[in-house]
């Protein structure tokens, strides 16, 4: 387990010390995120007249729809994953059903194939005799 790491942020203009087991570029990020939702809040009129408290909750409301909305595409992009991981599987399948029977098909060709030459070495020989008996 990492060590724990403190570090001073500033977040809507006041300074609070962040403790966690993640970096410290991590926690600085994550006050800069709550920064920028700060930043643009203030930006809107009808927010600035809210009391603070609920400000709060808007900024509060506001990350979690952030929060469930990043969570839903990860899920679908988790049951995207899962459903290409199927389709993989089912086409490397196919491939080596398909692999196997062209192997099967390589293996009787080339019998069909020896049993052609076999047969022209039957035919010359056939036809050696038949010579042979028409010379008699």
């Amino acid at each position: 387990m990492s060590s724990k790491t403190d570090t001073e942020v500033i977040i809507g203009g006041k300074v609070f010390t962040l403790s966690g087991y993640e970096s410290e570029e991590y926690l600085q990020k994550v006050a800069s995120y709550i920064n920028n939702k700060i930043n643009e809040y203030n930006k809107v009129e009808s927010f600035r007249r809210q009391p603070m408290d609920t400000q709060g909750v808007l900024l509060q409301l506001n990350i979690a729809d952030d929060y469930f909305k990043a969570k839903k595409r990860i899920d679908e992009q988790e049951e995207d994953l899962k459903t290409k991981e199927k389709e993989l599987y089912d086409l490397k399948h196919e491939l080596i059903s398909t692999q196997i029977k062209l192997e099967t098909a390589e293996e009787q060709a080339k019998a069909l194939q020896k049993g052609r030459e076999d047969d022209a070495k039957k035919i010359a020989q056939l036809e050696t005799e038949l010579k042979e008996l028409k010379k008699k």
